[in-house]
């Protein structure tokens, strides 16, 4: 009985050995596809397999998006999926701090992720300069601040919406850079959830950091729409 009993021990731990070192080659293949240090090991894991996804599986060219090695800058996309983010996180050479609704920053069970990753909840309804106030301070330090400016997902066969302005406003009182991009391929678009299992053939279009106008802030919103949106 002993025997078997020390036989049973034996085999599970080398069982447990072979799955460490398995995982080991694993996340040291995802390190690979990430470009950023997101300042911690946790932090550093989850972005490592998030790029490995999007790269190998939602296919996206490893091209990292052009930003400059320190100083802030002011990322811009068009949002169609929940998958979005994750191909920001995929393509940054810089950790990026997100602005994202109070409503997604308190989903159950995601919170702590949210907050691992720095992003900064929005207020929509009640106290959004909160959020400006927070975006102004991260800037300040030299960091990279995303958002969506169509605040939903808003695909092309939607009804046209006018983006929110608070990039742009961003940009006018801090002078940090503003880079347009734009997101298209996913095969789950219009979806939040669903976009994340449906293979797709993402592609990632950036432009030059948008040159924003003194006291044209119509023109300004209306120069980034058209160029999230593609349409120039």
């Amino acid at each position: 009985m002993d025997t078997n009993f020390n036989v049973t021990l034996t085999f599970i731990f080398l069982l447990l050995l072979a799955a460490g070192f398995v995982l080991y080659l694993f996340l040291r293949y995802c390190d690979r596809y990430r470009f950023a240090d997101w300042g911690g090991p946790v932090s550093n894991r989850l972005a490592s397999i998030i790029s490995c996804f999007i790269h190998r599986y939602h296919r996206l060219p490893i091209t990292p998006i052009p930003l400059p090695e320190s100083g802030a800058a002011i990322l811009v996309c068009n949002h169609i999926s929940g998958l979005d983010p994750l191909v920001l996180i995929a393509a940054t050479p810089r950790p990026l701090r997100f602005l994202i609704a109070r409503e997604e920053y308190e989903r159950f069970g995601l919170q702590w992720l949210f907050r691992l990753g720095g992003c900064i909840p929005v207020e929509r309804d009640k106290r959004p300069e909160l959020a400006m106030r927070a975006a102004l301070r991260a800037i300040a330090d030299g960091e990279v601040v995303a958002l969506f400016p169509h605040a939903k997902i808003h695909l092309p066969t939607d009804p046209p919406v006018k983006i929110k302005g608070g990039a742009v406003r961003l940009a006018q009182i801090t002078g940090a850079p503003l880079y347009p991009l734009h997101i298209q391929g996913v095969k789950g678009e219009g979806h939040t959830l669903l976009a994340i299992p449906l293979r797709s053939n993402i592609t990632l279009t950036t432009h030059p950091p948008l040159d924003i106008e003194d006291g044209k802030n119509d023109e300004n919103i209306r120069k980034l729409q058209q160029l999230i949106e593609n349409l120039c």
